[in-house]
């Protein structure tokens, strides 16, 4: 690839610029501090450290961009989606991290690790490599003009580019069907421009340079690639273009770049989607294309055209991306009680507001003049209606979201109430006074819940630990709902001391009952047997009693008295 040394030039100069952390024993030395990649391509990140026992150094070596919730840096390699595409390739004083097919989220400082079976042996980077993924950023570089009807151009960047790219090369605003490297030689008229791109990213094309060395060429230069603005806002999309082919003929417009009509070219003042929405101006060879009332279905490509006599700006180039994107009142942080709520809010959008707006906060449909920032904090009451918007002035607002409003509170109710067995269901339910629409999260200690989804919650089988303190939020087509409602569930083990203390019972009941009432009973029989033979005793011994030897004797000391009379 005849444009490769170019890029390679631009990397040795990064990567020629170490960086030593650490002191004479430990330390670790990057390659470079910064590199610039672009997506998709393939990037190497290297350093090499230093420790007192190198020779028989045993270590766990990794790269990282994180750490976990403990402070503890989290290997690369560790991360699912990592794995395919970031791998080391380490020996013992060096490592290097390869990460392939580059994306942007890949954006980070990557900092090194290492762990020694020394004591102490544990050394992290506190300073890193910082790796910034974009999309290409190129410049056409004019090499030579041998005649005056044949140049050779260069197509360079100052990034890091994917393997073997393919490249698109433009002329005049039409795609040069022929070309595909990174130089190209061709024939160019005096008046002629050119500008390349990547292919697969022919939104992040080159500025447009006058292929003869000079300026008096036909060109556009849009004024930015992509813009993104609210739902039902005005935005102007701009662009400067020169031509040395003025003349009162001259016909200039804007129009959409269709995705399945690549060369369609219909001036939007003749789109019936864009009819009294859309005004032209021309100034100073600024173009500006005013678009009204904003849909997000104008979300498009817009390029721009002329015509002068013969001459005819391609439509190939790409020019101005629009993004229509809508506001939205997120919620940050909620407390409070059950008819007042403290809610921390944000007005929220995929994008940043052309201009210096200001923003403006609504509750029900009253402007709170005190406060024009992304951010509300206050006291809210049920039913209350919020919205927030953009604009000059709340008499010129660009946009307004849809509203959040306060619903009650949603109550949670348990089933079985009480105490909950352990190893038993149970079941949480949420109710709000929109049932029918409301969508439901599920919440425990503020953890997101990700197995519990819809207006009932099941635990099949209850432990210990699934004791605590749960809660729903509800959401609906005006937003989420911005309440929440508690329930604590007794403790499992509560529920077991419960469980043993009702076996006991059992057990008393069904085993030793009938064994006490059998002893009882036997102890009353013995009882009553031993009652029966006291009684019959007693008897006899009265008996015994009336036939006391002194009165035996009576007749006869009855007699004997007589006699001695």
């Amino acid at each position: 690839m005849s444009g490769s040394p170019a890029v390679r030039g631009c990397l040795v100069l990064l990567l020629s610029l170490p960086v030593v952390q650490g002191g004479s024993d430990w330390k670790v030395t990057y390659s470079s501090t910064q590199i610039c990649a672009s997506q998709g391509a393939t990037v190497r990140i290297h350093c090499t450290y230093e420790h007192p026992h190198i020779s028989n150094l045993n270590a766990r070596t990794y790269w990282f961009t994180k750490v976990d919730h403990k402070g503890e840096p989290v290997d690369l390699q560790t991360e699912e989606e990592n794995r395919s595409r970031m791998s080391y390739d380490c020996s013992s004083k060096s490592c290097k991290l390869t990460i392939r097919d580059l994306r942007e989220t890949d954006s980070a400082v990557y900092k090194f690790r290492f762990i020694t079976d020394q004591p102490g042996g544990t050394f992290t980077a506190q300073t890193g490599v910082d790796l910034s993924v974009t999309e290409p950023n190129l410049t056409v570089k004019i090499i030579s003009t041998p005649t005056t009807s044949t140049a050779t151009v260069q197509c360079t960047s100052r990034c890091l580019l994917p393997d073997s790219p393919t490249y698109v090369w433009y002329t005049n605003g039409d795609k040069i069907s022929s070309a595909s490297s990174s130089e190209y030689s061709g024939p160019f008229y005096f008046d002629d421009s050119v500008s390349c791109a990547v292919k697969r990213h022919e939104a992040a094309v080159s500025p447009t340079v006058c292929a003869h060395r000079n300026n008096y060429c036909s060109r556009v230069i849009y004024n930015e690639r992509r813009i993104c603005a609210f739902i039902r806002s005005t935005v102007d999309l701009s662009c400067t273009f020169y031509t040395e082919k003025r003349n009162p003929s001259l016909s200039v417009y804007w129009f959409r770049s269709e995705s399945n009509e690549p060369n369609r070219s219909k001036d939007l003042r003749e789109d019936v989607r864009y009819l009294n929405r859309v005004h032209f101006s021309d100034k100073s060879r600024v173009h500006t294309l005013k678009i009204a009332d904003l849909k997000e279905s104008d979300s498009a490509e817009y390029r721009f055209t002329f015509e002068a006599d013969l001459f005819k700006w391609g439509t190939d180039l790409p020019g101005t991306t629009l993004t229509v994107t809508d506001l939205q009142v997120q919620v940050s942080r909620l407390s409070g009680s059950q008819t007042d709520t403290y809610a921390e809010l944000q007005c929220h959008s995929s994008c940043s507001p052309p201009g210096n707006l200001s923003y403006f906060w609504f509750i029900n449909g009253r402007v709170i003049s005190s406060i024009n920032s992304k951010t509300y904090s206050g006291w809210v009451r049920v039913r209350d209606n919020i919205s927030c918007a953009v604009g000059e002035n709340p008499q010129h607002l660009h946009c307004s979201s849809p509203a959040v409003y306060v619903l009650e509170r949603p109550s949670v109710s348990v089933s079985p109430s009480g105490e909950i067995v352990e190893g038993s269901s149970v079941t949480l339910t949420c109710s709000s006074d929109d049932n029918s629409t409301a969508e439901y999260s599920w919440y425990k200690d503020n953890e997101y819940l990700s197995n519990a989804s819809g207006q009932n919650f099941t635990i099949t089988d209850f432990r210990p630990e699934h004791s605590g303190n749960y809660r729903c939020e509800t959401q609906n087509s005006k937003g989420r709902q911005i309440s929440t409602s508690h329930v604590i569930i007794s403790s499992a083990n509560k529920a077991g001391t419960s469980l043993k203390m009702m076996n006991i019972i059992r057990l008393i009941l069904v085993v030793l009952m009938p064994i006490a009432l059998a002893v009882l009973c036997l102890w009353m029989k013995k009882k009553k047997s031993r009652s029966s033979q006291t009684e019959n005793n007693e008897g006899v011994e009265m008996i015994k009693l009336d036939s006391h030897p002194v009165y035996e004797n009576t007749e006869d000391l009855e007699t004997d008295g007589q006699e001695d009379q």
